[in-house]
């Protein structure tokens, strides 16, 4: 008892109890998002015939470079097995599961959550290569030390918290001064809301806004970024207003496009900040146990020591984002648009169902769920849910390069009417049998001024650039092709 009571008056943050219900349930909410969305496009994405089979890459990648369960089995069952029990356990946690067990239990709930996610993005390759993948991880590893109901929130894992959200934030902002020119001339989103991997509904009208405006958020941003998350550190109530500047921004963030769940965990991990006991007060809870204080307390010192990695790379001159220095994802780098790009290109599928192809061939486009096609389609909002194809779709109309390993399989599962594969697409314009040949072509995108909308209904004009990729068509099912 000496030792629990030695404990409570620094280890326990009384006040935050509310916070943390926030904390925890929204952060299970995107955990139910990011299961769901491994559950509805794993297997046409890297499963036993996916564009980049996980099978292939467990055998060529040891255990200790990608920890994950599936090296012990990747078969579709398995990892749509695993997926949708992320999604139920996910689920369970929203409805206050992890708060109704005792503390032990909750910690091994939010650490299996952890170790399921972590199985599918250490062999998600290059569909899972985002830095929301390891923000999510790094949140969720950290939710394990955040107790439950039974005790007060632990002041040290608020503070990692706090401390994860200020890499977030203030790594975001360094990127971008030290990155493209036009975030210091305030210029960037001349360009940003038209340019943008998925636009979302209301983009079109952001991008509209008068150019003063446009420097205005640009410099609000820089603000956000590169001075607010200094208060996160600060007593209240200044870290709550910090956080909450935090929070508006990200909310204005959520309205002008789609950035998978990135804004709606930065909102989620700014709770750590907010001190809510003016609206829930102060509940009497029980001290912590010792064995929970000294897990906590190893937690704190293996993340300050992990720190180093991140922290070096902040005061770097050559920083990067999105870096993850260990294969656990902890303790990452965080980053976004260090550049912006000038010019949407994207990149259109075509099929037809002529057997000899002609000057006069009919070719009819396949529509993606979330990327730019049908100019007279109003963008739709997504996020937090991923549309992990579409998105690498935006990459590859940038470079060749991303297309490497997955373009091709891609094309060949179209040619076949492969079911998986087109239920990652909105549109199949072949669904009694399958085209003769595809091809990719290469579209110049831009959104259309007021006075074009109005005359012709359409949200995008498009100019063709080149052929992407020449048709093909298949002899033999996965192989065979020829162009």
């Amino acid at each position: 008892m000496a030792a629990m009571e030695w404990f409570t008056p620094w280890f326990s943050a009384p006040g935050y109890e509310l916070s943390r219900l926030v904390l925890q349930r929204a952060l299970a909410v995107v955990y139910l998002v990011a299961f769901l969305s491994a559950a509805t496009q794993f297997r046409p994405l890297l499963g036993e015939h996916g564009l980049l089979p996980a099978t292939a890459f467990v055998r060529r990648v040891p255990f200790r470079a990608s920890p994950s369960l599936f090296h012990w089995r990747c078969d579709d069952r398995v990892t749509g097995a695993c997926a949708w029990a992320g999604v139920v356990l996910s689920a369970a946690v929203v409805a206050g599961a992890a708060d109704a067990v005792p503390l032990w239990a909750s910690m091994v709930m939010w650490a299996l959550l952890w170790f399921l996610y972590l199985s599918f993005v250490n062999v998600g390759q290059i569909f899972y290569s985002f830095g929301w993948e390891s923000l999510l991880l790094e949140a969720g590893f950290l939710a394990v030390f955040l107790g439950n109901a039974e005790t007060s929130p632990p002041v040290l894992t608020l503070w990692l918290m706090r401390w994860l959200l200020f890499r977030v934030e203030f790594g975001a902002g360094l990127i971008k001064w030290r990155g493209d020119a036009c975030w210091r001339d305030l210029t960037c989103l001349y360009y940003h809301h038209e340019t943008q991997p998925m636009p979302g509904p209301l983009s079109w009208f952001f991008h509209h806004l008068p150019k003063p405006l446009h420097r205005v958020e640009v410099a609000a941003n820089h603000v956000a970024q590169l001075i607010v998350p200094f208060g996160l550190f600060f007593p209240q109530p200044v870290a709550s207003i910090a956080a909450g500047l935090i929070i508006v921004t990200q909310l204005w963030l959520v309205l002008s496009g789609n950035f998978s769940w990135l804004n709606w965990l930065t909102i989620v991990l700014a709770f750590a900040a907010v001190d809510l006991s003016p609206l829930a007060g102060t509940p009497a809870l029980d001290p912590a146990p010792l064995w929970f204080g000294v897990v906590v307390c190893a937690a704190c010192l293996l993340v300050a020591v992990l720190s180093y990695w991140p922290a070096r790379n902040l005061v770097s001159r050559t920083q990067q984002m999105n870096r993850s220095f260990n294969s656990l994802h902890l303790v990452n780098t965080y980053g976004a648009f260090g550049s912006v790009t000038r010019v949407r290109q994207e990149i259109v599928l075509e099929g037809t169902d002529e057997e000899r192809l002609t000057p006069e061939t009919v070719w009819h486009e396949y529509e993606f769920k979330g990327k730019p096609g049908d100019v007279r389609r109003l963008p739709r909002q997504f996020a937090p849910y991923h549309l992990r194809l579409d998105w690498q779709m935006w990459f590859a109309a940038l470079s060749p390069a991303y297309t490497r390993g997955w373009f091709e399989p891609l094309l060949e599962r179209l040619l076949v009417n492969d079911r998986a594969t087109l239920r990652l697409l909105r549109t199949n314009p072949f669904p009694q049998q399958p085209p003769t040949h595809v091809r990719a072509l290469l579209y110049r995108y831009r959104f259309t001024t007021r006075e074009e909308r109005r005359r012709t209904g359409a949200w995008w004009h498009r100019t063709f650039v080149r052929e992407y990729l020449p048709p093909v068509r298949v002899t033999g099912q996965y192989g065979g092709r020829s162009w």
